[in-house]
């Protein structure tokens, strides 16, 4: 093969490789990116079946919620409480703001290979609201798992003052509080605590219809502080900006942090807000943690979202 036929050949493979990869990129374009904000004391985590399924996942990573950041020889057993109390918190003076930005960021960075559906869980709800208010042309659709979505009140605290949230039992991790909240300028739980009183009650609330096993599960994978500031911050989300994205509530029936009762308050509240773009509303069979055949149910609802 002389120079000249080996240099077009070169030139062919070239073009046959640029035009693989611009149908590789194509094909990139119409994945799903799926972007998950936790709730309370959560850490940033996708979904595997999902990723399974085909589309992205990836999970917020939300300031101070690194387990790096928490997690200390004074939180593991024998527990020393007195130091455990007193440790400076890494969610000081940390605000919705500052998850609102981190979700942006996350946003901004999926956005450009492809749909992006943003889901928040429980707290997180009010993340995803002011997200949207900031990039609501770069998200195809917000769903709210058992979350908050405020429009008519200000913030979650608000809410659960209301008759609706009043039947909460979201205040059973009272006991398990540890260290003065003033002080740490953060909510701290012992969730590795091994009090009775203080277990029965927490799963009561979060997975009554979950194992022993999955609630510990939970436990133990939950961080012990959280922000004292972003459950009373303003999360109304604005109607031009908010209000133009298509959104999905999941209903959680047997929630008992969020009632039922108080997701459907928002659900309505939301859509007398934006009466030609109402929720999508499914129902799944769940306790405010979901058991882990329902989150099965939860990913397929997620799955289909993406078709």
């Amino acid at each position: 093969m002389n120079a000249l036929t080996r240099r077009t050949a070169f030139q062919l493979a070239a073009a046959a490789g640029a035009g693989a990869a611009t149908t590789s990129a194509a094909k990139r374009k119409e994945v799903t990116t799926f972007v998950f904000v936790t709730g309370s004391n959560g850490t940033a985590t996708g979904d595997a079946e999902l990723t399974l399924r085909g589309h992205r996942t990836v999970g917020v990573g939300l300031p101070g919620h690194g387990p790096e950041d928490q997690l200390h020889r004074a939180y593991q057993a024998p527990q020393d409480l007195a130091k455990l109390a007193t440790l400076p918190s890494p969610m000081a003076g940390v605000t919705l703001d500052d998850y609102v930005e981190a979700t942006v960021d996350a946003v901004r960075r999926v956005s450009r290979y492809g749909p992006v559906i943003l889901v928040g869980g429980s707290l997180g709800g009010s993340t995803i609201t002011k997200a949207a208010d900031e990039v609501p042309d770069l998200i195809d659709r917000l769903v709210y798992v058992g979350a908050y979505c405020c429009t008519k009140l200000r913030s979650p605290a608000e809410y659960l003052e209301t008759p609706e949230g009043r039947t909460s039992l979201a205040a059973s991790i009272l006991p398990g509080v540890i260290g003065d909240p003033r002080v740490l300028k953060a909510i701290r739980v012992n969730w590795r605590t091994n009090d009775a009183k203080f277990l029965d009650a927490a799963k009561a609330a979060f997975m009554a219809e979950g194992t022993e096993g999955e609630f510990l599960a939970l436990l133990n994978a939950s961080l012990p502080d959280e922000s004292l500031a972003v459950s009373s911050a303003d999360a109304r989300g604005r109607r031009d900006a908010w209000g133009r994205v298509p959104r999905v509530y999941v209903r959680q029936s047997l929630d008992r942090v969020i009632p039922p009762a108080l997701q459907d308050r928002m659900i309505r509240e939301a859509d007398e807000a934006t009466p030609g773009n109402r929720f999508e509303v499914f129902t799944v069979r769940t306790p405010h943690a979901p058991t882990r055949e329902a989150y099965r149910q939860i990913t397929k609802i997620l799955d289909g979202l993406a078709k």
